[in-house]
């Protein structure tokens, strides 16, 4: 098993006109310090004068987003006071709309999950599914009891190919008339909150990132298993987006050359061969499940394919064997992005992979490991999401957390 590596802390800057940035990287440290750090510890960490921190701490302390949680030391000096964050300092809402299944959470600073819901994803065009979506998300900000006043942002997160400078979703394969819907607008206007969008495999890697643990440091690619099937890309604890926001599009990727022929015109791509709207018809044809619809959509999807893994599970070898060969082909596809990216680690999750994980966490380490170009150098670990199964709507939380939170290279382009 690979040694996990703690991220590397970033390193503030002495120089005038950097105080947000400097705060986001104290912030940041005592985010990712297990059981909070003392001001002298952050001194050390992040390179900043102890005056420099002082203030900062203050200013952070008097917008309550950390406190001051008790003292250590048992040596000689005065005990240090440790500074952790506040969980009920900030929040945010998170939806994640998938063909299948809408999310949404109410998160509060540590990443922890205050109130979540689910519905299934409406039939109909988008204004209606949108409406819904912004009269679920009052309800949810209600039943949770958080103050209203606390909370920072929307995230949401959508299947790809997305605009981010429209903050719309661009025909996405298994969202019908879906076509430049520009949802962040509409949330925004519907909900009077500061609304993000990302993709949704992106908004699973900053999840993951934000409140997954171990899993989530260094660099990985996180494997998003839902209706659809993409990657997020994290590199030295960095995600990436890619020049539109649209990195981690794997669904051309060829796998299996005598497969079935996908929409773009070659045989046996990820999209044809591997997501559960393709197995669910391969397990129609097989006869393990009854009836021949062509495979299920939209929120049918879930649920014949749970009918598939409920056959495999008693024992049914057709259904066995499908779900094996799956988790062959995805590792295929996964072995030639981790050895594109030369990444540590291998994160699987998403709302299908609680059910899929004994197949695949069976098969897949063994042909990454095979197909390691660096097999000599580093092992290769693959791991369950840390996060659970609503990684989609607490990416998209975290995508208000990091926004107003993390270090970005932005905060230090100087104004005028």
């Amino acid at each position: 098993m690979t040694e996990i590596r703690q991220p590397t802390p970033r390193r503030g800057t002495n120089l005038p006109r950097m105080g947000d940035f400097n705060l986001t990287v104290i912030l940041e440290a005592i985010r990712r310090s297990s059981g909070g750090l003392s001001r002298v510890e952050l001194a050390q960490i992040v390179g900043l004068s102890p005056q420099t921190i002082s203030n900062i701490s203050r200013r952070l302390l008097d917008q309550q987003l950390i406190v001051e949680a008790g003292k250590e030391g048992s040596g000689p000096g005065k005990p240090r006071t440790i500074l952790r964050l506040n969980p009920a300092g900030m929040y945010a809402v998170g939806v994640h709309l998938d063909p299948a299944v809408i999310t949404f959470v109410v998160l509060d600073l540590l990443g922890e999950v205050v109130k979540h819901s689910r519905m299934a994803t409406p039939a109909g065009d988008p204004a209606g599914v949108i409406t819904s979506i912004a009269e679920q998300i009052n309800i949810l900000i209600e039943d949770s009891g958080v103050d209203a006043s606390k909370i920072a942002g929307l995230g949401v997160a959508v299947p790809g190919p997305i605009d981010l400078d429209e903050g719309s979703v661009v025909e996405p394969p298994l969202l019908t008339r879906w076509n430049r819907v520009r949802i962040r607008e509409a949330l925004a206007e519907a909900t009077g909150m500061e609304t993000l969008v990302d993709k949704d495999v992106t908004s699973a890697a900053v999840a993951e990132t934000w409140a997954g643990g171990a899993s989530g440091a260094g660099s990985f690619v996180f494997m998003y298993m839902g209706t659809g099937i993409g990657c997020g890309i994290v590199l030295n604890d960095e995600v990436v987006r890619g020049t539109s926001g649209n990195a981690g599009e794997i669904g051309h990727i060829v796998v299996d050359p005598n497969g079935p022929q996908c929409d773009c015109g070659l045989y046996g791509c990820v999209k044809s061969s591997c997501i559960p709207q393709a197995l669910v018809a391969e397990a129609e044809a097989a006869g393990v499940l009854e009836g021949h619809r062509g495979g299920a959509d939209g929120p049918e999807v879930q649920e014949r394919y749970a009918q598939l893994c409920d056959a495999a599970d008693a024992g049914d070898s057709k259904a066995i064997a499908i779900l094996d060969k799956s988790a062959t082909l995805v590792a295929r596809a996964v072995s030639i992005v981790t050895n594109t990216l030369d990444v540590e680690r291998v994160v699987f999750g998403g709302p299908f992979w609680g059910r899929m994980s004994p197949y695949f966490m069976e098969r897949v380490p063994e042909v990454l490991d095979k197909n390691n170009a660096a097999r000599m150098i580093h092992d290769l670990e693959v791991v369950g999401s840390g996060v659970g199964e609503d990684v989609g709507a607490i990416g998209a939380a975290c995508l208000v957390l990091e926004h107003m939170l993390a270090p970005r290279a932005q905060r230090l382009l100087l104004e005028g």
